[in-house]
Formats: C-alpha cells, structure tokens, sequence
C-alpha cells in the first residue's frame, strides 16, 4: 500500500497545477499527502485491528481536519448519521489498496471491497470502481501479466482499456468520478515500464493527479514488487508517526515478500 501513499505525496502539488509531462521533480519539498493517504491508512488500520471502517474514516478525519476531503464525505464524517450517500466519486478507489493486500482471493476482495466502499459510496460506479481497483492489486501481488489483468478488469467491470496514455492526455482535465479516474490509473500503470514509470504517466495524465496516481501507485507496486528503497524513505519522511506507525505495522503484516 505504501505505493497508493508515494503516488498520493507526487501527485499532490500537481492537482491544481497540472503539467502533461513525464518530467518533473518526484518528490518536491511542498509535496504532502492527503485525504488518499489518511484514508487508505484508516482502512489498514481497520483491517489491523478490526476497528469498524465506519468508525476509523470518522475518526482519522477528525484527527486530520485539514486532508483536503471531498464536501460529501466531510459532512458524512462530522455528522451522527452513518448512512452511506450514494457517492460515485473516485475517494472508493483512492483507500481501496489495503483490501488488495489483505484478501487472497477474488471472491473475498470483491466481496470485502463493496462492504468498505459502500459505507460511504454505495453507487453502483463506487462500487465498481473500489472493486475493480483491489482486484487490480490482488492481481498485479499474484503476478498475473498485464494482459490478463486488462481483459480480467474489462471484462468484470466494462472498463475500456483499450486506449493509450497518449489519446488520453490532451483532452483529459479534472474529474472526480470513479468512471473517469479509474480506468485512466489502470491505463497509467499498463503502459508502465516500472514503479516510478507508473506515477510519472499517471501525473502526466493531468486532472485529479493525488488520485489518479495513488490508484496507479497500488497497483504498481503489487505487480513491481516494491516501490524502491529511495521512494519509500521519501514517502516516510512526509508521514507523521501514527500514518507511518499503521504503515509499516500493515506491510509487515500483509506485504512482506
């Protein structure tokens, strides 16, 4: 999962600034990570501990007041009502990975992926999209090649994949939806010649980058093998010590070999 959290800390200064190339600092000093990495490290934590999800999302959002939610799930999240909003936006995806990590088969990701993304996205594209995204990882961790996870995601979930990263950038800008983030992640990561590869072509793609790069992030870290020495000690120096703490507690647990 630390890969969803690098590709979230990259592509959080390009989000409002995007640059349509593959060329840039990795890590700038006012690089930070948001409400992807709290919210994917809430689910670890969940997962760690058996913590209602419910109950964590809530409670990492109080703790960090300032992650840069969506409007909807903030008002979810300070209100006393539990009942999911019928969201189709791409935060189902962008928290997913740990499910990815943790299940061991098909049927139980698919399975847990719908119960932790429809407490707040119970859409049918949220779902999808929180599903197809840790179907991805579990996939990519089990070494499958690239050409069966595209015609398994395409075929479960009807996302096309078909297109190239180049037919996308020119005309791609900011969008929040599950049907317009996540295929174009998947996309970033097929095309892909390693980890640091992914994020720099999921950047590049332009809109919502923070997202787009931290669902491209899991994935191609599960089928790499790792993000890198160097990227996982940037990726820590941004954590406090609670996200960094979970973190590493989850991948000793889940992603260790």
């Amino acid at each position: 999962m630390i890969g969803a959290l690098a590709g979230d800390i990259i592509g959080s200064v390009y989000e409002w600034n995007n640059i349509k190339t593959k060329e840039f600092p990795l890590f700038r000093e006012d690089c930070f990570f948001t409400d992807d990495s709290i919210l994917t490290v809430a689910l670890a934590d969940t997962i760690l501990t058996g913590t209602p999800y419910t109950e964590n999302l809530k409670e990492f959002a109080r703790l960090y007041p300032g992650g840069g939610y969506g409007g909807s799930f903030m008002a979810w999240a300070i209100s006393g009502d539990d009942r999911p909003y019928n969201s189709w936006g791409n935060g189902a995806a962008m928290r997913i990975s740990p499910a990815g990590w943790a299940c061991r088969d098909l049927e139980t990701v698919l399975s847990q992926a719908k119960e932790f993304t429809g407490i707040t996205h119970n859409h049918p594209e949220g779902i999808k999209g929180g599903q197809a995204t840790a179907a991805a990882v579990l996939l990519a961790r089990r070494g499958e090649p690239k050409a069966a996870i595209r015609k398994y995601i395409e075929e479960e979930f009807g996302y096309d994949l078909g297109r190239t990263v180049d037919e996308i950038r020119p005309g791609y800008s900011f969008n929040e939806s599950c049907q317009e983030t996540v295929p174009e992640a998947l996309i970033a990561f097929l095309e892909s010649s390693d980890f640091e590869d992914a994020i720099r072509t999921a950047v590049s793609l332009g809109g919502d980058t923070d997202t787009l790069a931290c669902i491209t992030g899991a994935v191609a870290e599960a089928f790499y093998g790792g993000v890198g020495e160097e990227i996982e000690e940037k990726v820590y120096s941004f954590l406090d010590v609670r996200l960094a703490r979970i973190t590493r507690e989850f991948r000793a647990k889940y992603c260790a070999g």
